[in-house]
């Protein structure tokens, strides 16, 4: 009886526990993460041909031979079937062929820094479409984005166009950290002192979740920005509205941003530096730092230099 209500109970608390689940990996909205979605699906699929039987076969053998069925087969002295060992080795060996196969085919195709050939699974690429290109800093702890081309810059906000290729050059101020929006493609590190890449395409308008998914200190919870699907016209608008309404991102100003601080606000700013990223990749925004491309270039110039004599 109390089992009974007990297990009455627990169906009305899993539908609550589960309608806070968010489902997006499942249900993206941009191509490369839809390409993932899948790619989950089917290989769960090819797993589950095997782990199925297994389960419904023990249940079925530990029912079939318990100890008070005296009508099973009682056989001590059987040790071996050509064909049972078929089926045990064969099949999975050729579901290990399968993943095998989706994995080195789903490696290539979804390369972070491959290039997109399509909008969707319709769609290809228009020749005369240009790729947007986002500079991605991760800081202690907020996001800054810069938009190289259109001049402008952004805190713990992202905005791009739909149906637009769009790759991020990645980095970090200090520790790893994790660039992640699960509508639009996988997460892919930032590193200090070092670019990482990706290429996505968003293809329907909205507003999705963006966050670090690698911990990387105090503030990392309240890592957090939005994601605007925008169409051209409304992207180009919010472009203008950055540009009149936002002030100048300099090394000095970014050496401020650069220091840790919790649940920042959006901030915009009209105009940046052309070179602040390359400066903050090889880590030299202070004027009395050297880059490292400088640095690796000199020590490279040195050692060639020495074999020559």
């Amino acid at each position: 009886m109390v089992f009974s209500i007990a297990r009455r109970g627990l169906i009305p608390l899993s539908a609550i526990l589960l309608a806070g689940c968010n489902t997006v990996v499942m249900s993206p909205s941009g191509d490369i993460a839809s390409q993932q979605g899948h790619l989950i699906v089917v290989s769960t699929l090819l797993m589950l041909l095997i782990i199925v039987p297994v389960i419904a076969l023990t249940i079925l053998f530990a029912w079939r031979y318990r100890k008070n069925n005296t009508a099973a087969r009682y056989e001590p002295d059987w040790d071996h079937s050509t064909q049972l060992e078929l089926v045990i080795w064969g099949a999975p060996l050729l579901i290990i062929i399968a993943l095998g196969l989706l994995t080195w085919i789903s490696t290539h195709t979804l390369d972070p820094y491959r290039k997109l050939s399509r909008l969707d699974a319709a769609r290809p690429i228009p020749a005369d479409t240009k790729t947007l290109t986002v500079e991605v800093v991760a800081l202690d702890w907020k996001w800054l984005f810069i938009y190289p081309e259109q001049g402008i810059a952004t805190v713990n906000e992202l905005a791009a166009p739909v149906d637009v290729p769009i790759r991020f050059k990645i980095t970090a101020s200090t520790v790893m950290n994790s660039f992640y929006i699960p509508a639009l493609a996988g997460q892919i590190y930032a590193m200090p002192g070092m670019e990482t890449s990706l290429n996505a395409v968003i293809n329907r308008p909205g507003q999705f979740d963006g966050f670090s998914a690698n911990y990387s200190g105090a503030g990392f919870s309240d890592m957090r920005f939005k994601f605007h699907g925008m169409s051209s016209a409304d992207f180009e608008r919010w472009v203008q509205a950055n540009k009149t309404g936002g002030g100048a991102l300099n090394r000095a100003g970014y050496l401020q941003l650069e220091k840790p601080s919790q649940r920042e606000p959006v901030r915009r700013y009209g105009s940046v530096d052309a070179d602040l990223y390359h400066a903050i990749v090889n880590r030299c925004v202070d004027s009395n730092q050297v880059c490292m491309d400088k640095m690796m270039a000199t020590d490279m110039n040195v050692k060639v230099g020495q074999h020559h004599e």
